[in-house]
């Protein structure tokens, strides 16, 4: 059962949907991993990780948006996560991303930040997404230029500090089918 009115999505491998409960162990493990998740936000123990998890529960009832689960069609496990992110402090709403470990390289990150970037602009009817991006993610400024994202402007990020926010494709371009 979703925690949240998140609708289910699809794309072609994927299904984009609300977090459950047992989505918070997969979560947790991935911001506990102060590697993996140092482009993100790492948690430095397990309890600040579920309130992040808990976040973005609420992030879903105040802003109607948040942090979909992607789940794997043929398997049916969260892989990560993606989804519309702008809490208190972001200067707009940002398309994020996440992969957890032993899912990358699959093209699982792509697949569902197009998907969730539609949503976005389809039925949000959002306007314009970034992607904060801290410098040295290369592999998540590699996808956002795929996605047709350009570098913006670097900025302070009250949580993430330095942090380069790319443009997303304007939403006529994304719904004609003229961006990646």
């Amino acid at each position: 059962m979703s925690l949240t009115n998140a609708p289910r999505i699809e794309s072609e491998n994927l299904i984009l949907r609300g977090p459950q409960k047992p989505d918070a162990e997969a979560v947790i493990a991935f911001l506990l991993d102060q590697t993996r998740a140092a482009g993100f936000g790492p948690s430095p123990h397990r309890a600040d990780a579920w309130r992040w998890f808990t976040l973005n529960v609420g992030h879903w009832h105040w802003h109607g948006h948040g942090y979909f689960t992607i789940e794997d069609k043929a398997t049916g496990a969260p892989v990560g996560i993606t989804g519309i992110w702008n809490p208190e402090g972001w200067p707009e709403p940002e398309l994020g991303w996440v992969v957890f470990e032993g899912y990358e390289g699959r093209g699982i990150a792509h697949e569902a930040a197009r998907r969730a970037r539609l949503w976005a602009y389809q039925d949000l009817g959002l306007t314009t997404l970034t992607s904060n991006i801290v410098p040295d993610n290369i592999r998540s400024k590699a996808l956002a230029s795929r996605l047709g994202a350009q570098f913006e402007r670097s900025y302070r990020n009250d949580n993430m500090g330095e942090t380069e926010m790319w443009r997303h494709p304007a939403p006529k371009d994304v719904l004609t089918g003229d961006a990646p």
